[in-house]
């Protein structure tokens, strides 16, 4: 296919940018030959038209598909250029956090410029055997790949660190040497990879500065080759070094630093070893101030210069020589300060007693004058004579600095050679790895001859880089059978010949050094004669005499000619040199001694190298001609001379290349500056290899791969049986050009750009295939909508209709219904509207009417009224006017009438004299006389009448009178009281005024009052109704706080339930990391005991058998030795059991001392722990007594709250009751696991302390609780006492009037109640005082039991140190006295026992004896040979089995051929499938018994151990065999369940039956055996489990990870040079099946070796963590298997693997749990990853990963298709933002090699011993049933 065909609409390319290098854009339309003009779009939006060249039509770069890109090897693009290159190593290194990515055969290395844990020991097992492509890249990977290819190949290999300053060149090859130290080992005890680790830090300090561009830079190469021996096991290494930046000793930029040494100097000139070096601050010394930062942030150099001396002795460098180092130093320091004063231009002086110089000539121990004059003075020698001639201050200053750097220069070489010598190897070298760590491809502004040399070396390497690739290429063109074709390459042979050959640059430059007068300028012109315009590579510059510029491989360099001649020369005025050969210092002539007698590290070698680079002395005698021949050795030549040298080794290895790129200038994290990496990957050969690799046919495809990657591209009839003729036919109809591919044996080779066509193919093909799928899809869904919809519409359709005629039928209802009620309706309208209207006009007439009748009745009335009034009226003026009239008239009358009157007067007087007068009065008086007479008479009978009035009135007047009288009397009385209450109603009114005033006062005041209680009312009632408000708050407060007490109460609930599930979980993590370390340690013993036994076998082997040929290992052999990690320190004492066993003289010995020795340090550990247990459980009471002060100190609060705080803590109490119960409980399942220890010293007292503390602390408890109790009742009756705040004045006062009466009651109840608060006080102090003397009683007993066991292990410490015949007898000796002791304490109370016991004895020796005499005269009758020959006696008691006990009868002599017929040479196969499980074990049981039976002590002893040393035998000679394992350890459980299930302790005995407890052993206690048999259990567990691992580990990867289960899921991915192993189930491949198939295996296997199930699920528990980890480890290190896909296949297979726990009932084993971290990692791949929500569900799903898996899983989650996305670099902070406050282990990897502490429950046997039957064919002949 064309290329221009890809140009097609939204196709996406790469253009040039000024900024970003290049830039990505996509067309617009379709490109057609011809165009000049490219329509594209950026990918910000913009819109641009690019123009193509007109000269060579050449179009933009195509991008890589999406799939492609953050690929692990670079040349898996598809696409080969620079800009794809850079933009992947950009998506590696900044969204997926990966520094490392394959370039073909180059590993490229960006500086992360942070610490990541990638380089940890988990990180090194997991490369350590791994092939390189099946990881992510990584330099461990490289040195993998590097020492497998010299064990397989034996040939020696080198591995090449290159790049710029600051580019991490120093660490990759530091770290690649400290994968060869961890995964070697050292053949030697000297342990030589440290010292090769230890190297570092020296030549660091004295080799390292800073500058502008690194903190840490290598002013020097250096290549350490690393020796190993035939075993690949380090022996030794060998450093050379190159090119050393003398110049920096004595001057240094801006912003950098001289040599690190100077500085730690300085840091370190407080300490006193140094105070006679007379250093200061480095800102006072000439060569150390220049650059003006001599502090380098987060750098302390004083504890570097710690670091560094501690390598120095490490390395064997005396603390006499490191002084005289460091002297040197110092000397050198203060030789930069020496100043010069000119006397005239040509000559100077240095000022007398010059303080730096005298300091520098003490510390050299030369002669002040000497080194002064020769500083300011030079000697000349001509062919006559010799003179001295002044120098110039110039020249005396140049000339001091050269000798600065001479020194240093010495000096490095020589801590340089005493390095080689400390690494020398003492074991001959079969193959060494060397590490090329050198200085990269440099270029500056101002370029002098240090970056001439290192470009010229750089030239060098490429070529044999490129040399070596396009080797490469050939080899694999071949043998692919592939015709080949000339790859064109650059080659920089042009250029290395204009340096290096005749007449070159550095051969004119020697010239010219030759030259009297030569000069830079001189020799300048000389180049531009010989180069200029003849040279295409050579180049003057515009502007410039004094330089030349050359055009690398890289590019092109501007070299400033000033100074080369100087720095080429590194001439040193030999007079100086002189007086520094005759210092008294010893180590200073060292330095400069001859060449022919110095082994420097630039000289030759022992291994016959030439020198490298060094500067040359003259010698002090030596004749002109030969002087002048020595100072032909330039430093440009010598530099040749060496890298001839190093090309020659280069050639001679097998080269792996590792380019360190540096992304930014400023030293930022995580931080890509595009133009400086494109600069750097031109420079260090990367796209030289990319553009090798695209000459020819980049990709590369097995038949296998390309079928399962493009099988959507084939149609059914053309899948052939043969895949490679499928492929063949397929690659002709999609490819026409037959130049784009190439079939070889193996693989299709495909062109660049090839792949990328084939996947656009592919990916149309899906993508056409994923439209017709969504076409139908989406058809059938509309379908299938439409009719559901038509359905839906007919119904709805049907109940419309039906309800519209209901509703019309309705309507016409309603219609009608409407007209009759609108009828009536209007019918009652207008009737009442009628009536409404009559009854209004009606009652407006009525109203009207009576407003009229109203109105004239009205009128009426006020006429009447007005008659009325008018009458009145009239008739009162009628009355005043007749009242007026009649006053007038009598008033006229009168006045009438009295004169008439006067008159008559008058008359009368004149009569009056008249007798008339008296007659006519005289018949008036006689008138009147009668009228007088008859009133008289009237009057008398009145007067009778009245006169009986008056007796009656007399009488009653005389009662009346004495009434009168008596109330006289009385009235008097009263008088007097009258008197009396006249003065007293004086006072009382004197009283009464006096009242008066004070009722207007009070008044007054009653008024105030009135408003001050109006007022208070007011306020009163407003207090009210803020108290009811208040109250309102406190009801919702108190609410609130019941609902927050409730709360917390369930909260501190759960925390407590909580804290007592972490302090179970945590004492169970306690206890089995105690039992993982007493493990671990048996592990170690039994490791060291084989390792023992097989130095001893080799020693026997060398004295008894000559030596043979050596057999070569396997390179994974040491690793496999290093498999254990942990250190234990066995004591002599340990091993010597295993010594003693090859004694036939002490067989029995050996035993107890291990066991006593084993007793004794677990009586240590229990001491231990039993002092950790008292510490938690005072820091508990502690707590208790400090929560009990705090609630004491606590303020009253309200009752009801107090009571619930009372409960609640009484509640707090019980549950801390409840977790010291559990305590105890575990304490008591520790001692009772711990059984053996019972007769230990110690054990019983710690058991009486235990149970005592439990006493004490439950009697404590039950006080605690009473107190509490008191005390909140105490609490409760005080808030009855205290007022309440609320109340007003005049309610508390009128309550205080009512409680008046109770107020001595209470008072006495509270004096009560105190009094007896005192005395529960009292009681509860006395009893802490007592509770305190008890425990100051137990803790004297923990004393005085401490300081006898320190006393014990003091005597076991003295007894170690003795002879080992000697510490047998005396620790026996101890034993006996200990025991003697205690039996006599305990004989008193043991008498009547013993006597009984004695009485039985007596009568069983007796009955004993009876029947041995009887057996001995059976005996004597019969031969042994008979009785071994002749199974009779077995067979003739069948009648008599009932009378069987279940024991088993064999001779003593009898025993080796029990344990080589029982152990040793029996099959487990055969007593699997045939017999009983667990025979072995029950036949050694029932021989034990008999044993015991007998009372026979030795010969229990000695069947115990031989059946223990039997064991162990067969286990080391078939170790490796699952079964035999397996068959073992079941038996040794067996046989340990049996002594426990018959010792005849009730903890064993209650699930046996009557008989079997019968059978229980009498005389012997043999818990210190099942101790010992419980180790040895172990060892074979752990040696189970080692052997499964070994057979499941290959099997893993390929099965869980790599094996497509489920097929067509996955496609596999185009990979690069570097081929991962293949997913698809090759033959001979591992599948899940497989693992199953495994699995099944192992499990048959235990089942019929009777293994207790318990044990197999613990066997299947550590299987599974195995899979789940060894599975998640790959995982993490492989980018290519963190797909969507490969979760959905992880997933499966885990399914599958719960399913086999199913079948085999194995789910509550806890093997499910040990996979949750993989199955976590594969959900998590499968997960959506796009927004906080998934984050969230991310961080709860993931508990079981740690936040740096979580991470890692996220930066290697990779498409294989292109529709699945990739992961977000935004969302991958918010995760690692969520999870920050996560604590977890920072560790990536899991550990495989980590086993769970295993734990062999009490599984005791229902089956009956008596009735157990020896087969003939285990040829048991010998032993006879009792």
């Amino acid at each position: 296919m064309a290329a221009s065909e890809l140009y097609t609409k939204y196709a996406r390319v790469w253009i040039p940018d000024p900024e970003e290098v290049w830039k990505s854009a996509e067309l617009l339309k379709d490109y057609k030959p011809g165009d000049k003009v490219l329509q594209l779009r950026l990918e910000e939006g913009k819109d641009l038209e690019y123009c193509l060249d007109p000269k060579t039509k050449e179009l933009p770069p195509l991008r890589n598909p999406d799939i492609l890109v953050g690929e692990n090897d670079l040349t898996a693009l598809s696409y080969l250029h620079e800009p794809a290159v850079l933009h992947n190593l950009k998506v590696r290194f900044i969204d997926s956090k990966l520094i490392y990515t394959y370039c073909g055969i180059v590993l490229v290395a960006i500086n992360p410029y942070e610490q990541l844990p990638i380089y940890g020991e988990d990180i090194i097992n997991a490369y350590s055997g791994q092939n390189m492509g099946d990881m992510d890249p990584h330099i461990f990977a490289v040195a993998e790949e590097a020492y497998k290819q010299m064990a397989r190949d034996e040939r020696n290999q080198s591995i090449i660190v290159s790049g710029e300053s600051g580019a991490g060149k120093t660490v990759s090859a530091k770290y690649a040497m400290r994968y060869f130290a961890t995964v070697s080992g050292s053949a030697s005890e000297a342990n030589v990879e440290e010292k090769v680790l230890a190297s570092n830090p020296i030549m660091e300090s004295i080799g390292n500065a800073k500058t502008t561009r690194n903190d840490n830079s290598s002013r020097f190469g250096k290549y350490i080759e690393i020796g190993f021996d035939k075993r690949y096991r380090i022996i030794g290494a060998n450093m050379r070094t190159y090119l050393l930046e003398k110049s920096r000793v004595v001057f240094q930029a801006e912003e950098e630093r001289n040599y690190h040494i100077f500085y730690q100097l300085c840091a370190s000139a407080a300490l006193p070893e140094f105070k006679t070096l007379r250093l200061g601050n480095a800102n006072y010394f000439h060569y150390t101030k220049q650059g003006g930062s001599p502090v380098i942030d987060g750098v302390d150099d004083a504890k570097e210069m710690v670091n560094t001396r501690q390598a120095c002795t490490l390395l064997g460098i005396s603390d006499s020589y490191q002084m005289g180092i460091f002297r040197i130093l110092a000397g050198i320091l203060h030789l930069g300060n020496v100043e010069f004063a000119s006397r005239d231009s040509d000559s100077c002086t240095i000022p007398p007693k010059h303080e730096p110089l005298t300091i520098f000539c003490d510390l050299m121990g030369v002669e002040y004058e000497e080194m002064a004059h020769w500083l300011c003075h030079r000697k000349l020698a001509t062919a006559t004579e010799t003179y001295i001639k002044p120098i110039s201050k110039l020249h005396a200053i140049n000339a001091r600095d050269a000798l600065a750097k001479h020194i240093y220069a010495n000096l490095f070489n020589w801590i340089v050679d005493h390095v080689n010598k400390a690494l020398h190897a003492t074991v001959k070298q079969h193959s060494f790895i060397g590490v090329l760590d050198i200085y990269g491809f440099e270029t500056f502004e101002i370029n002098s001859f240090e970056q001439f040399c290192i470009n010229y070396a750089n030239e060098k390497l490429q070529q044999q880089f490129n040399m070596h690739v396009f080797k490469l290429e050939q080899e694999e063109y071949m043998k692919e059978q592939i015709p080949w074709t000339l790859i064109d390459f650059y080659d920089n042979q042009p250029c290395i010949n204009l340096i290096e050959a005749k007449m070159g640059v550095l051969d004119l430059l020697d010239e010219e050094c030759k030259m009297p007068k030569g000069s830079d300028d001189t020799w300048a012109q000389k180049l531009y004669n010989t180069h200029l315009n003849k040279c295409a590579l050579f180049e003057k510059p515009r502007l410039s005499n004094k330089a030349f510029i050359i055009k690398h491989f890289a590019d092109k360099v501007e070299y400033q000619c000033e100074g080369f001649l100087e720095k080429n020369k590194d001439t040193v005025y030999e007079e100086q040199i002189k007086v520094l050969k005759s210092s008294k210092f010893k180590l200073l002539p060292e330095l400069f001694q001859d060449e022919e007698k110095v082994l420097s590290p630039t000289s030759a070698t022992p291994s016959g190298r030439v020198p490298l680079s060094r500067t040359a002395v003259k010698p002090a005698k030596a004749r002109p001609g030969q002087a002048s021949k020595e100072h032909k050795k330039t430093v440009g030549h010598q530099f040749r001379n060496s890298l001839h040298l190093l090309m020659e080794t280069l050639n001679a290895t097998t080269p792996h290349y590792v380019r360190c790129i540096k992304p930014n200038d400023f030293k930022f994290p995580f931080t890509f500056d595009e133009k400086r990496a494109v600069q750097q990957l031109r420079a260090c050969g990367v796209l030289e290899t990319i553009r090798i690799s695209a000459a020819g046919f980049p990709s590369r495809w097995t038949y296998q791969e390309f079928f399962s990657r493009y099988r959507v591209l084939m149609k059914q009839r053309d899948v052939l049986s043969d895949r490679k003729q499928t492929c063949k036919n397929v690659l002709e109809k999609l490819i026409l050009d037959k130049d784009k591919y190439q079939f070889g044996k193996t693989k299709i080779f495909f062109r660049a750009g090839q792949v990328a066509y084939l996947e656009k193919i592919r990916a149309d093909k899906l993508r056409a295939a994923c439209i017709r799928i969504q076409k139908t899809i989406r058809g059938w869904l509309m379908r299938k909508k439409y009719v559901r919809m038509r359905k839906a519409a007919i119904t709805i359709q049907r109940y419309v209709r039906g309800y519209q005629a209901r509703c019309y039928a309705k309507f016409l209802r309603r219609t009608r219904a409407a007209i009759t009620i609108q009828k009536f309706q209007r019918m009652y309208v207008i009737r009442k509207r009628y009536q409404c209207m009559r009854a209004a006009t009606i009652a407006l007439q009525a109203l009207l009417r009576g407003y009229m009748a109203r109105n004239k009745y009205q009128m009426m009335l006020r006429e009447h009224k007005s008659i009325i009034i008018q009458k009145h009226v009239r008739g009162w003026l009628a009355r005043v006017h007749y009242h007026r009239t009649l006053k007038a008239i009598v008033y006229l009358q009168c006045c009438y009438r009295r004169m008439m009157a006067k008159r008559e007067l008058k008359k009368l007087k004149i009569e009056a004299r008249s007798v008339e007068r008296y007659k006519k009065l005289h018949i008036g008086l006689e008138n009147k006389i009668m009228q007088l007479q008859r009133k008289i008479d009237e009057q008398n009978k009145e007067y009778k009448s009245l006169l009986e009035k008056l007796t009656n009135l007399e009488i009653t007047y005389s009662t009346e009178t004495e009434k009168l009288r008596s109330d006289v009397e009385r009235l008097r009385m009263s008088e007097e009281e009258a008197k009396n209450a006249t003065n007293r109603v004086l006072s009382l009114q004197e009283e009464i005024a006096k009242l008066r005033k004070e009722l207007h006062q009070t008044q007054s005041e009653k008024k105030t009052i009135e408003e001050w209680a109006d007022k208070y009312k007011h306020e009163t009632e407003q207090l009210v109704s803020e108290l009811k408000e208040q109250n309102t708050l406190l009801k919702t407060e108190k609410d609130e706080l019941n609902r927050r007490i409730h709360d917390q109460a369930r909260e501190i609930t759960e925390t407590m339930e909580k804290k007592l599930v972490e302090e179970t979980k945590q004492l169970e993590l306690d206890l089995n990391d105690e039992r993982l370390r007493y493990q671990n340690l048996l592990n170690e013993f039994s490791r060291l005991e084989e390792r023992y036994d097989d130095l001893k076998d080799e020693m026997n082997l060398m004295v008894n058998v000559p030596k043979p040929g050596h057999k070569r290992t396997d390179s994974t052999h040491s690793s496999n030795e290093s498999e254990y990690t942990f250190s234990s320190e066995i004591t002599e004492a340990e091993d010597l059991p295993v010594r003693m066993e090859q004694e036939p003289s002490e067989k029995k010995a050996p035993l107890d001392m291990s066991l006593f020795l084993k007793l004794q340090k677990r009586v240590t550990e229990l001491e231990q722990e039993k002092q950790s247990l008292q510490d938690e459980l005072d820091r508990k009471e502690e707590q208790a007594l400090r929560a009990k002060a705090k609630e004491e100190e606590r303020p009253p609060i309200r009752g009801a709250e107090l009571e619930y705080e009372s409960l609640k803590r009484q509640e707090l109490e019980s549950e801390n009751k409840k977790l010291k119960n559990e305590l105890n409980e575990l304490q008591k399942a520790l001692t009772e696991t711990r059984s053996p220890e019972v007769t230990a010293p110690g054990a019983p007292a710690y058991r009486v302390l235990l149970d005592q503390l439990t006493s004490v602390s439950e009697e404590l408890e039950v006080r605690k609780e009473e107190v509490l109790i008191l005390r909140s009742q105490l609490v409760s009756q005080k808030e009855a006492i205290q007022p309440k705040n609320t109340m007003t004045d005049s309610t508390i006062l009128l309550e205080d009037v009512q409680k008046m009466k109770d107020k001595g009651e209470i008072a006495q109840a509270y004096i009560g109640l105190k009094e007896t608060n005192r005395l529960l006080e009292s009681q509860l102090q006395s009893q802490k005082k007592s509770h305190e003397n008890e425990l100051e009683s137990l803790r004297g007993e923990i004393q005085s039991l401490k300081e006898e066991n320190n006393r014990q292990q003091q005597l076991l410490a003295q007894n170690l140190q003795l002879p080992p015949e000697a510490r047998i007898e005396a620790s026996l000796q101890h034993e006996i006295t200990r025991l003697t002791n205690e039996n006599l304490d305990l004989m008193e109370q043991l008498e009547k026992q013993d006597k009984t016991v004695r009485k039985l004895k007596k009568q069983l020796k007796v009955f004993a004896k009876k029947i041995g005499e009887l057996e001995v005269g059976q005996m004597e009758n019969i031969s042994p040979g008979q009785i071994i020959d002749e199974p009779i006696r077995p067979v003739n008691i069948p009648r008599k089995e009932k009378d069987f006990q279940g024991m088993l009868e064999y001779k003593k002599e009898d025993e080796q051929k029990l344990v080589k017929n029982l152990i040793l040479e029996l099959k487990p196969r055969g007593v699997a499938v045939n017999l009983i499980p667990g025979l072995p074990a029950y036949i050694l049981f029932m021989c034990v018994r008999h044993a015991d039976y007998l009372n026979d002590d030795q010969k229990v002893r000695s069947l115990l151990t031989s059946t223990i040393n039997g064991i162990k035998k067969v286990l080391k000679k078939r170790g490796d065999d699952f079964e035999t394992v397996s068959f073992w350890l079941s038996n040794t459980c067996r046989f340990l369940h049996c002594l426990k299930q018959y010792s005849g302790e009730e903890g064993f005995m209650k699930h046996n039956t009557p008989r079997q407890n019968e059978h229980c052993l009498t005389n012997f206690d043999l818990a210190e055996y099942r101790q010992v048999l419980s180790d040895l259990a172990i060892q074979i567990y752990q040696q189970l489990v080692r052997v499964l691992e070994n057979i499941l580990q290959p099997m893993i990867v390929s099965g869980m990870l790599e094996h497509e289960t489920i097929q067509g899921v996955s496609g596999v991915k185009p990979t690069g040079l570097r081929k991962r192993t293949s997913s698809i189930a090759d033959e001979g491949t591992y599948t899940l099946d497989s693992i199953i198939r495994q699995l099944n295996s192992f499990h048959s296997v235990m089942c019929q070796h009777g293994m207790d199930p318990e044990l197999i699920k613990q066997v299947v528990k550590q299987m599974f963590y195995i899979i789940g980890a060894v599975t998640l480890n790959n995982l993490l290190l492989r980018k290519d298997m963190c797909s969507w896909s490969k979760g959905m296949q992880i997933r499966y297979n885990v399914s599958q693997l719960e399913e086999w726990l199913r079948d085999k009932n194995l789910m509550n084993s806890g093997a499910k749990e040990t996979l949750e971290p993989l199955i976590q990692a594969a959900q998590l791949l499968q997960v959506k990853k796009k927004t906080d929500e998934d984050a969230e569900a991310i961080c709860s799903m993931c508990n079981a990963l740690t936040t740096a898996q979580i991470v890692k899983v996220l930066n290697l989650y990779t498409p294989v298709n292109e529709f699945e996305e990739r992961v977000l670099v935004s969302f991958i902070r918010t995760i690692q933002m969520r999870l920050r406050d996560r604590k977890d282990s920072p560790q990536l990897l899991m550990d495989a090699k980590h086993i769970f502490p295993v734990t062999f429950p009490f599984n005791p046997s229902s089956l009956a011993l008596e009735t157990i039957q020896i087969p003939a064919s285990l040829g048991l002949g010998f032993i006879s049933r009792v």
